[in-house]
């Protein structure tokens, strides 16, 4: 009764995120009651196993106890004061620690709400900095196949036409640059050559090259090589290009290190972060520069070089408040090495996936596992039908069209592994 008189009240009221609301005449809302660990719980006691840690946020399972109890002494104390002007302990101790685990040279964080405006503030610093040197360098480049969010700037240097075809008149001017083709060092070598021919050509427009390092999100979770961060990041230096790196789905351990940018050993001028950041639990997102861009706007008021940038809820105690409980987890319980185990153990259960003729690849980066379908057209809609099947035996997943994925919260043990995958095989086996 209580779900039916939820789902119907919702109906009346809301319009929900990347979803297509006439769905909901056939396809049933679920009313969450309750959720702990990898499970949810709706108010019928049905479970299922957040395979997708809720659009990639969590972390560490849901109500997790030791970021609970750090969240509530917080609210107690202070739950927000505009960062203009003032400062309290949980900023500036979540911007020392992030300081020392990040690459190195990134040495100053500027806070927002979420990914997207994170996005937005990297693409306004760049330009800014530049112009803060004499240079107006208004161009910006993206991969292809790359999505950075959803807000007008972060659209622009996206490339899913699904996401940014209906707004294009909105959108500032931005070119891309091709993506490896594949994760081969090979394709890696080809796709930056690709770039340098591009800054060789336009190095006096363009402010930056923006990227998600190894893994592209929505952009079907396309992966590629550490090799090509590496050499873009020399590119990037030698034709005073930025580089930023947007890690809002692929920070805190998803790639199998703390940062993707590890895996190359690279540093980028501007690191994004968000998602994870807060364990899965309140908004909040930073970006990390240099003291070298820093500098570019320090001045007396009057030269007029200050970034007049903010967000009303930048460095909300209580989202920097369970950012530093989850870096506190991260700390104390050698997480980035228990990932690993996790991971291979995925990497077995996905191998039986290319038993089926409808399945075209598989690959992993880390705690993220894609099965890639082939043989069907987009309006056939199979990664609906696969997350029906899902939800009907106990597993959220929410497949990117033909691209099922796995991106569990970091507490899920093998057990549930093989349950999530078992019934992604399932699923792709029965369409």
């Amino acid at each position: 009764m209580k779900n039916t008189e939820l789902k119907n009240r919702d109906l009346n009221v809301l319009w929900h995120p990347c979803t297509q609301m006439k769905d909901h005449e056939t396809l049933p809302l679920i009313p969450i009651k309750k959720a702990h660990g990898v499970y949810l719980e709706d108010f019928e006691g049905n479970t299922y196993i957040d395979a997708i840690s809720s659009w990639w946020v969590n972390m560490f399972g849901h109500t997790n106890e030791y970021i609970n109890v750090k969240i509530k002494e917080q609210l107690d104390t202070l739950e927000h004061v505009i960062l203009a002007g003032f400062t309290h302990e949980q900023v500036v101790r979540l911007s020392e620690r992030l300081i020392k685990l990040t690459p190195p040279n990134l040495d100053k964080c500027f806070y927002s709400d979420n990914g997207s405006s994170a996005v937005e503030v990297a693409l306004k610093m760049s330009y800014h900095a530049h112009l803060n040197d004499g240079k107006k360098k208004s161009l910006f480049v993206s991969l292809t196949n790359s999505y950075h969010g959803e807000t007008i700037g972060a659209l622009s240097v996206g490339d899913v036409e699904l996401y940014k075809e209906t707004y294009a008149p909105l959108l500032i001017h931005t070119i891309q640059t091709e993506v490896p083709a594949d994760m081969s060092e090979a394709a890696a070598v080809k796709a930056a050559e690709k770039f340098e021919e591009l800054c060789a050509k336009r190095a006096d427009e363009i402010s930056a090259l923006i990227l998600e390092p190894l893994i592209q999100g929505a952009g079907y979770m396309h992966m590629y090589h550490p090799k090509y961060l590496q050499l873009v990041r020399v590119i990037c230096t030698k034709y005073n290009i930025h580089l930023i790196a947007d890690e809002v789905m692929v920070g805190f351990g998803r790639t199998g290190e703390l940062f993707a940018c590890e895996k190359a050993g690279i540093s980028p001028d501007f690191l994004i972060l968000s998602k994870g950041l807060t364990g899965g639990y309140l908004p909040l997102s930073v970006v990390l520069t240099s003291n070298e861009i820093y500098a570019k706007f320090y001045c007396d008021y009057n030269e007029y070089k200050a970034f007049l940038h903010s967000h009303s809820y930048t460095g909300n105690a209580l989202a920097c408040s369970a950012a530093n409980a989850t870096l506190d987890i991260f700390e104390n319980e050698n997480i980035i090495e228990a990932n690993k185990e996790l991971a291979r153990h995925m990497s077995q259960k996905l191998q039986k996936f290319l038993q089926l003729p409808n399945v075209k690849e598989i690959r992993q980066t880390g705690m993220v596992a894609v099965v890639e379908l082939q043989g069907y057209e987009a309006k056939q809609r199979i990664g609906l039908k696969v997350y029906e099947y899902g939800l009907q035996h106990g597993v959220l997943l929410r497949p990117l069209g033909h691209i099922v994925y796995f991106m569990p919260p970091y507490v899920i043990t093998k057990s549930e592994i093989d349950t999530m995958m078992d019934t992604a095989y399932a699923a792709v086996k029965n369409l």
